[in-house]
């Protein structure tokens, strides 16, 4: 019998993955020495018509792991205060974070009908290192991302749209971009899966991926 639910959908249509878009603000660009200090996910979805969508987004302050550098020109870039008042009621440990953060993942990899999720990052491979770096760091066994694959939403909108900046990739598609909210990890989380989303579901509207012909089992022709 035919699968027509729409998370089975999900999982034919990443070979078994579930796409999670994930941002990382960090303190510098080493994944092994630098501190994350904020990092968020957002998970997707599909509807009966096989169109991607966002579904919720987990987002976190964190709290640097001892010893961490943080670059100053890296707080002058994301705008971060480390002794924000506010910063300084909600962070949480690295550990904690993560966490907190993998826990809804791995339900929705297990909802979806997946057996992993697969990163969905804009220059993925940054976000990826600092992922995995801070996983080992903190001895998460159950690491639910691929250790390596990912979709990269820079490359995509290059190909797809002409533009590689997040920001004008996003108008390009047609999503709203403000650059004062810029540079914090839900902000550009959110706007990363509605490119991401975008993208994808124009693809399938241009005939690139049928639903219908998946559920029939024609994939496997």
């Amino acid at each position: 019998m035919t699968d027509a639910n729409p998370m089975g959908a999900m999982a034919r249509r990443f070979r078994g993955f579930l796409p999670v878009v994930v941002d990382l603000e960090t303190g510098g660009f080493n994944a092994k020495t630098d501190a994350i200090l904020e990092i968020a996910a957002t998970l997707l979805t599909m509807d009966d018509h096989g169109n991607l969508l966002p579904d919720s987004t987990h987002a976190f302050h964190v709290t640097p792991f001892d010893g961490a550098n943080i670059e100053q020109a890296a707080l002058d870039f994301t705008g971060i205060q480390l002794d924000s008042p506010f910063r300084k009621d909600i962070a949480v440990d690295e550990k904690t974070a993560l966490e907190s953060l993998l826990k809804p993942v791995r339900k929705a990899v297990k909802s979806h009908g997946c057996t992993r999720a697969i990163l969905v990052g804009h220059n993925a491979a940054f976000d990826h290192g600092f992922l995995n770096a801070a996983n080992e760091r903190q001895g998460i066994k159950r690491n639910p991302f691929h250790p390596f694959s990912s979709f990269d939403t820079a490359t995509l909108a290059g190909f797809v749209y002409g533009q590689t900046v997040l920001a004008r990739a996003c108008r390009a598609a047609g999503i709203p971009f403000d650059n004062q909210e810029a540079h914090s990890a839900r902000y550009d989380t959110e706007r990363t899966a509605d490119l991401f989303c975008a993208m994808v579901n124009r693809y399938k509207d241009l005939g690139g991926w049928n639903m219908t012909l998946q559920e029939q089992g024609m994939d496997d022709l």
